[in-house]
């Protein structure tokens, strides 16, 4: 058995981002960027006003003075000519400031009637002016290539003028799950069988790390079936398999592949849950193979098929974050197979984030894992700690599990 993060890195280490592709932006949400995104404009690309007022020479907009309203600039209309002595153009949020302004009035703090602005409270020169520029300047870079974007990107690289984005493909990820004993939700049950959770899991898990899951059909315990199987999905950029990665007799997976010219990397990761995990090449299609327990294949989603997605979406390779919370029981000391235990997640009276392990850790309870909120991380041969100590823990709401 290796560990868990030589497991990791070595199935990172293997992968490369996938080609880029231009996507209009309105699609652009959640995609990485494999080009970085420059400014086409300047932002703002001349001075504005920031408020409602008017725009005028901060030398005659003194207290009690009566300046000669000379015409309007709202935005979108900018006066066309030039603010003189003794004069004032009102103008609204977003409005090109005219030349010879250097403040601007608030409508608040002046009255208005008969063409005559009289100014209630006096102007500090450059006052309520954005500066052309201010945002961003044409030809600066605002979003870096291999950042996944957010709305908030989305809503720059519109303002910068962008209306298409270079990103990368989204990962294409094949979900063979493998059994005689399974059968797919609402199908009938086949006697001492019981219902596939995996594909679907899996696949949901790969559409909240990014990718396009292809579901393949259910394989039994055969060989010919499997490789078959296998072959549909060379076109992906990974193929996960789930079931079969053991080595009894039914544990056909290694096997099945072996006969079609699949590379096996490593098996067998010092680990809990998730001990029998494949890692190898069918062809130029890397294969990662979780075990068929639904449990030890999610927990093994988190540490190896996200971070897989993540390097494959462009992004560099890391780990699933974490955050350090205080246990809310005592933890017993850990054996040599780095632990995951389920746990519900709360934030105490002073602000401390607790987390709390579940009872039974059992890695065929799939419900419990529904409702945890965390992964307590448990080193090998982590020592035995108190109710409150400080532990690394994986958030899973983040991943959308």
């Amino acid at each position: 058995m290796i560990p868990l993060e030589d497991a990791r890195a070595r199935i990172l280490d293997a992968l490369r981002p996938t080609a880029a592709e231009t996507v209009p932006l309105a699609e652009g949400w959640n995609r990485v960027l494999a080009l970085p995104v420059v400014a086409r404009l300047t932002q703002p690309p001349a001075d504005v006003s920031a408020m409602d007022g008017y725009a005028v020479r901060t030398a005659d907009a003194v207290l009690g003075a009566r300046l000669a309203l000379a015409g309007a600039a709202p935005a979108g209309h900018p006066y066309a000519g030039q603010v003189g002595p003794g004069q004032a153009v009102r103008i609204f949020t977003g409005g090109f400031v005219p030349e010879g302004a250097d403040g601007i009035l608030l409508q608040e703090d002046a009255d208005q009637a008969d063409g005559v602005v009289t100014v209630r409270e006096a102007v500090t020169a450059n006052r309520w002016i954005r500066r052309r520029g201010l945002d961003f300047s044409a030809g600066e870079t605002l979003l870096p290539a291999g950042r996944r974007l957010s709305a908030r990107d989305i809503g720059l690289a519109a303002a910068a003028n962008h209306p298409w984005l270079a990103v990368h493909r989204r990962p294409r990820i094949g979900i063979l799950a493998t059994g005689d004993e399974i059968a797919l939700p609402g199908e009938p049950i086949p006697p001492g069988g019981i219902v596939s959770s995996n594909a679907h899991a899996l696949a949901a898990l790969v559409r909240a790390g990014g990718g396009d899951p292809l579901v393949l059909p259910i394989v039994a315990d055969d060989r010919d079936a499997i490789a078959a199987a296998a072959a549909a999905a060379r076109g992906c950029d990974l193929l996960v398999t789930t079931g079969g990665a053991s080595v009894g007799e039914h544990d056909l997976i290694q096997a099945a592949l072996g006969e079609h010219g699949f590379s096996l990397d490593f098996w067998k990761i010092a680990m809990r849950p998730g001990k029998p995990l494949i890692w190898g090449r069918l062809g130029a299609t890397p294969v990662l193979g979780l075990p068929g327990n639904p449990v030890s294949a999610l927990v093994c989603g988190v540490q190896f098929l996200l971070p897989a997605l993540s390097v494959l979406s462009g992004l560099p390779a890391a780990p699933p974050p974490t955050m350090l919370v205080r246990a809310g029981a005592p933890l017993p000391a850990n054996d040599r197979r780095f632990d995951h235990l389920r746990a519900t997640l709360h934030i105490d009276s002073a602000g401390h984030h607790v987390a709390t392990p579940f009872p039974q850790q059992d890695s065929s309870m799939l419900a419990t894992l529904a409702r945890a909120e965390a992964l307590i991380l448990r080193p090998a041969l982590a020592p035995a700690l108190p109710e409150g100590a400080e532990v690394q823990a994986i958030p899973l709401g983040q991943f959308g599990i």
